[in-house]
């Protein structure tokens, strides 16, 4: 009967994020894996949301003043003039949000570029819309765009180019010199730009988050999708936005009535409590996030990893196995389960580069299988725990090679 399913979902395989978070439960082990946060959601959002239902906001429900507030943001942050009657969609988060764009824009055929390496979803919504997705590396370890790469891989099939910056799984936020190489490739092949900016608010030291759309001629070709998941501690709730030209929000729009109709009506409500957040609470995010950073950070460098690269934003850290480790980053992420109890991510599944183009050689992406992504977006009690928990393994054992 398998016979009867269709390409793309043969194509498609349970995530090993998905996999290995199941193997930490078996063994009880912290969950360093998935990107969600273990410490509660701000009360002032919270009580927004029992207020809600208790209000009986139970039925499919599109509520205009999300878009007028996000209208308000990008304004306030990027300087962009949005209408929010036409140039916004409310979706069921961002990963909705950016499978409607892509299934907006990409027909059979259509080549889609990515940045490599890249979050597991974006590839798998290509692949459904029927696109093919072309893989441009970024070098390690700085993961820096290399622009002849780039335009190396644009062809008269292009039909957008896909950036999520601030970065997963790195931690990179790309530079406004890397965003105008973009942005040529995008003008210079009338080609649009989908974006996913989650971790818009989550960034560190002096780096700024730019948006694509700021760029000269970007706005009117791209696509920005973002959600309250990772600014409010919420992945749950599944409230997010695409906000692009009409003629693309519209479209966005009509696809996720068709597949959803509606996001969750109390926790549009609560978008709203969440939306007139203060400044300090954003400045608290970060500072927060950043001690988190700083101490994951310090003790994986402790414990022998090479961190060439510290996150410039997200929450995640892409640490490199120390060069002396004859383990790939499979083994030792099961073995890291098995024998400390803590799961992370192997880097190898955010890897899709096509060996045989681009010029690219076996050889030189042997580095694939040496990251390791741990999620820092933990309580300092967890993060303590894995300290613990590492320190007792790792005393004399060689536990790294």
């Amino acid at each position: 009967m398998e016979a009867k399913l269709s390409r793309a979902a043969k194509k498609l395989t349970t995530s090993p994020i998905q996999e290995l978070s199941h193997l930490a439960q078996c063994c009880n082990a912290i969950n360093l894996a998935e990107g969600f946060p273990d410490f509660p959601a701000p009360p002032h959002i919270k009580n927004a949301a029992v207020s809600a239902i208790n209000s009986d906001f139970n039925q499919y429900r599109h509520v205009q003043g999300i878009c007028d507030y996000l209208s308000q943001m990008v304004k306030e942050i990027h300087g962009l003039d949005i209408n929010p009657l036409t140039d916004v969609a409310i979706c069921c988060g961002q990963t909705e949000a950016f499978a409607a764009a892509i299934f907006a824009t990409i027909d059979a055929g259509d080549e889609v570029i990515l940045f490599d390496p890249s979050y597991e979803t974006y590839e798998g919504c290509i692949t459904m819309a029927g696109g093919v997705p072309i893989h441009v590396p970024l070098d390690p370890p700085q993961w820096t765009l290399d622009p002849s790469k780039l335009l190396r891989s644009l062809t008269e099939r292009t039909k957008a180019i896909v950036l999520n910056s601030p970065h997963n799984p790195t931690g990179k936020v790309f530079t406004k010199e890397e965003l105008e190489t973009i942005a040529r490739a995008c003008c210079s092949q009338d080609c649009l730009a989908i974006t996913d900016e989650v971790y818009e608010h989550i960034t560190y030291d002096t780096v700024k988050h730019i948006s694509l759309a700021t760029i000269p001629g970007m706005q009117e070709r791209t696509v920005i999708t973002s959600s309250l998941s990772k600014t409010f501690s919420v992945t749950g709730w599944r409230v997010g936005w695409a906000i692009g030209p009409a003629f693309l929000a519209s479209a966005i729009r009509n696809i996720h009535i068709k597949v959803t109709d509606s996001a969750p009506a109390p926790f549009q409500e609560a978008a709203l409590t969440a939306l007139r957040s203060p400044p300090e609470y954003f400045q608290t995010l970060k500072s927060d996030y950043q001690s988190k950073r700083d101490f994951i950070v310090k003790l994986l460098a402790g414990v022998g990893f090479k961190i060439q690269f510290i996150p410039q934003g997200s929450i995640f850290l892409f640490a490199e196995l120390p060069e002396d480790c004859l383990l790939s980053d499979v083994e030792f992420v099961k073995k890291l389960i098995l024998e400390a109890g803590v799961v992370a991510v192997p880097g190898q599944g955010f890897f899709h580069a096509n060996l045989s183009s681009n010029g690219i050689s076996e050889g030189s992406c042997s580095y694939q299988k040496r990251y390791i992504r741990f999620a820092f977006c933990k309580s300092h009690e967890t993060l303590a725990a894995v300290s613990e928990r590492l320190g007792n393994l790792l005393n004399g054992e060689g536990f790294l090679r």
